[in-house]
């Protein structure tokens, strides 16, 4: 028992060595018209995003990695934008995906170890997702094997499961989650299901955090 504390200790020693905080590059901010209010019942207070230490080798595994979604035409932009490295909330930045509930997903290309996941909707205007999901899986089709690392649909609207997870009103901070402890999957599946603005579904930008 002795040897195994000692092991477990220098484990946690090694890695408190060789971590670092999370701290999200943000674009600047870009609110433009008047705020509209926003209400949605399990909305959450703006908050600054966590900043969890994570491993040095952790990086952002999703940059330039090719995107799929449930809607093939984007009715706006391309779906290459998601994943480009770009989060300004400019015209030719966004993707906008028909109404209904909708999903993007990312093939990482191989089997990753996820410590977060950031994501930005639109952020030129204040608005809060309605049933935002995030999934993730070794399953191209997400059929099986499959873990929910968000869910903010209260009332299972989206058939995914009642989530607990607050809806948070969109800025150019973005939106961090962190998934501790990490899992290991190669793609990732974000839903939307319109926002309180309009029925459409918006992307700038999605980051994933692992090794």
């Amino acid at each position: 028992m002795k040897k195994i504390l000692i092991a477990v200790s220098a484990l946690a020693f090694a890695f408190a060595l060789s971590a670092k905080p999370l701290k999200l590059v943000v674009p600047r901010a870009q609110l433009t018209g008047t705020p509209v209010p926003v209400k949605l019942p399990n909305l959450e207070p703006k908050t600054p995003n966590p900043e969890p230490d994570v491993p040095e080798d952790v990086k952002n595994v999703a940059k330039g990695k090719k995107v799929t979604s449930s809607d093939d035409f984007p009715l706006i932009g391309e779906l290459e934008l998601i994943t480009d490295g770009d989060k300004e909330a400019a015209e030719g930045c966004y993707v906008e995906l028909m109404n209904g509930l909708q999903w993007v997903q990312i093939d990482l290309e191989k089997q990753t170890e996820i410590f977060a996941v950031a994501m930005w909707h639109y952020h030129s205007q204040e608005r809060a997702y309605k049933d935002v999901v995030i999934q993730i899986s070794d399953d191209p089709e997400f059929l099986k094997g499959v873990t929910t690392i968000y869910n903010n649909d209260h009332d299972n609207s989206a058939k995914k499961g009642a989530g607990k997870d607050k809806a948070y009103i969109e800025t150019n901070i973005g939106k961090l989650v962190v998934v501790n402890p990490p899992v290991k999957a190669r793609y990732i599946r974000l839903f939307s299901n319109g926002n309180t603005t309009n029925d459409m579904n918006h992307y700038i930008e999605v980051e994933v955090y692992g090794r």
